[in-house]
C-alpha cells in the first residue's frame, strides 16, 4: 500500500469537493456543527472556493492518495497577526471513512506543518468539533494543544439538538 500527500492540482477539483462535502455532512449534526457547517467551513460551492486556494499564494492545497486513489485532502493558509507575524491555519483536514487509520491523515498533516514553517510562522491553528474526540486526539499527537474555547447558546426555540442547552 502506498500513501502519499502531495500538492494538489485543478485535475483534483472533482474529487476535493466531493471530500469537503463529505466532510461537512459527517459533522454538521455533531455537538457544534450546525453553526460550524454555516461559519467555519469553506465557502460554497466548493470547487470553487478550492480552486480559489489553489490559486493563492497564501494558500496550500494537498490531495492524500492510497495507491493513487484520493482519499483524503488537506488545505492549510497563512494570515498575519496583528504584530506582524504569521500564523498557519490548517482550514480543511479530512479522509474518507475508510482509508483512516492507515498514515493518510499523518502524511496531510506532516505537508501542512511543514508548509506552515517555511513561511515562518508562529504556530499553526487547526478546528476540532467538541465532541469530536479522534479529531482532537489526532492533532494533539502532532503537538497541537487547546488555545481558546468558543462557547455559544442559541437563541432559536427550534434549534438542532446539538445546540440546546441540556
Amino acid at each position: 500500500m502506498d500513501i502519499v500527500a502531495r500538492a494538489a492540482g485543478s485535475e483534483h477539483l472533482g474529487a476535493l469537493a466531493e471530500m469537503a462535502a463529505e466532510a461537512v455532512a459527517e459533522q454538521e449534526d455533531a455537538r457544534g456543527g450546525w453553526v460550524w457547517s454555516r461559519r467555519e467551513v469553506r465557502g460554497r460551492p466548493f470547487e470553487e472556493s478550492l480552486a480559489a486556494d489553489l490559486d493563492d499564494p497564501d494558500c496550500a492545497v494537498w490531495i492524500g492518495a492510497i495507491d493513487d486513489a484520493p482519499v483524503g485532502y488537506a488545505v492549510a493558509a497563512v494570515e498575519t497577526l496583528q504584530a506582524g507575524e504569521t500564523l498557519g491555519r490548517v482550514t480543511d483536514l479530512y479522509v474518507t471513512r475508510g482509508a483512516r487509520e492507515v498514515g493518510v491523515g499523518e502524511a496531510l498533516i506532516g505537508e501542512a506543518l511543514l508548509w506552515c514553517e517555511q513561511r515562518n510562522c508562529v504556530g499553526v491553528d487547526a478546528l476540532a468539533l467538541p465532541g469530536n474526540r479522534a479529531t482532537k486526539n489526532f492533532f494533539e499527537t502532532f503537538g497541537f494543544t487547546a488555545r481558546l474555547l468558543v462557547l455559544h447558546r442559541s437563541l432559536r426555540p427550534d434549534a438542532p439538538t446539538s445546540l440546546r442547552t441540556k
